[in-house]
């Protein structure tokens, strides 16, 4: 059974970064594609980014383009989520997920297994 679990939250100041890390276990990663989603308190959870099996296909929302980089390393069974620029907007609690899929491609949504969430708080 792959297992997720999030870290690399935290407080951090307007205009400032963090770095996500989705680590599994359970199961190698190699045929998961792999999502970052996010929900604020009162909001619906939004998908941020996703990335393909081999890591050479990504989507990411319009709300987070040119400010989130997702990257994987399939040796360390680790997924990653870069994000850099960050606005209060961008508080929440950030959670993995992943899909077993043949697809070149990734989307946001059809996830089957899910991390337990980190959270993100951006605040001065």
């Amino acid at each position: 059974q792959l297992q997720l679990v999030e870290s690399g939250g935290g407080l951090v100041q307007p205009g400032g970064s963090l770095r996500l890390s989705c680590a599994a276990s359970g199961s190698t990663l190699d045929y998961y594609a792999i999502g970052w989603f996010r929900q604020a308190p009162g909001k619906e959870r939004e998908g941020v980014s996703c990335i393909s099996r081999l890591g050479d296909r990504v989507n990411y929302a319009d709300s987070v383009k040119g400010r989130f980089t997702i990257s994987r390393d399939n040796a360390k069974n680790t997924v990653y989520l870069q994000m850099n620029s960050l606005t209060p907007e961008d508080s929440a609690i950030y959670y993995c997920a992943a899909v077993f899929t043949i697809q070149a491609w990734c989307v946001l949504g059809g996830y089957s297994y899910w991390g337990q969430g980190t959270q993100v708080t951006v605040s001065s």
